[in-house]
């Protein structure tokens, strides 16, 4: 997730200058779910590395393991009070703890995808972690999902960066890795929606089809 207030040359300069610890504490900061740049500090490192100003392999290094670490601290923060605030919050969108409870049960048999796959997609991959703490994914299975995701997401940014910023500006690379993510989370977005959209329509369809009847049973 990407600041609009602070400009891919500001971005570059941070990197510039503090090198590979911006990166490092960008991506874990961001997985904390503070509103910091953390993928676009991590595409300026790979644009960076791409014209000889870092390593290419220190930027992929740092990019995974701000990645490894947020994710690890995220998990625990929704083990052990995720819940509870999710309660709280529910409770502002008039969402009962029985509808939380199944939103976490259906987020638990995926959570192995969500939290492999989330680091690609806006959003989630700041929640990923903690939900997966809240539903209480094993731990040693986490971890396992957890490194395998941060070293693929480092691996594909800082690579588009390194090869494509050679001839693409650094903004508009920013631009169109912001775009994809976005797309991706509308799509999650309607994929857990409309399902659960479908399910309510069909549960208020029965009940006034229930309704209609019971006139009929009274008369016999």
């Amino acid at each position: 997730m990407s600041l609009d207030f602070i400009s891919p040359e500001a971005i570059q300069e941070v990197a510039q200058q503090y090198g590979y610890w911006a990166i490092f504490l960008g991506i874990l900061l961001e997985n904390l779910g503070l509103p910091i740049p953390g993928e676009t500090v991590t595409l300026a490192g790979g644009f960076l590395a791409g014209n000889d100003q870092l390593n290419y392999w220190l930027v992929l290094g740092v990019a995974a393991a701000g990645a490894i670490v947020g994710g690890h601290c995220g998990y625990w923060i929704g083990r052990y009070g995720g819940w509870a605030m999710l309660l709280k919050v529910g409770r502002l969108f008039r969402m009962s703890e029985e509808q939380l409870e199944k939103l976490r049960s259906q987020f638990s048999e995926n959570a192995g995808k969500a939290v492999l796959f989330g680091r690609f997609i806006a959003l989630l991959r700041i929640f990923a972690s903690p939900l997966a703490g809240i539903a209480e994914m094993p731990y040693w299975k986490f971890m396992g999902y957890n490194v395998a995701g941060a070293c693929a997401w480092a691996s594909v940014m800082v690579s588009l960066a390194f090869f494509a910023g050679q001839v693409v500006p650094l903004e508009k690379l920013i631009g169109l890795a912001s775009q994809f993510t976005i797309v991706a989370l509308l799509i999650v977005i309607a994929w857990i929606v409309v399902p659960l959209w479908l399910e309510s329509r069909k549960a208020k369809q029965e009940a006034v089809a229930v309704v209609d009847q019971q006139p009929a049973s009274d008369g016999e």
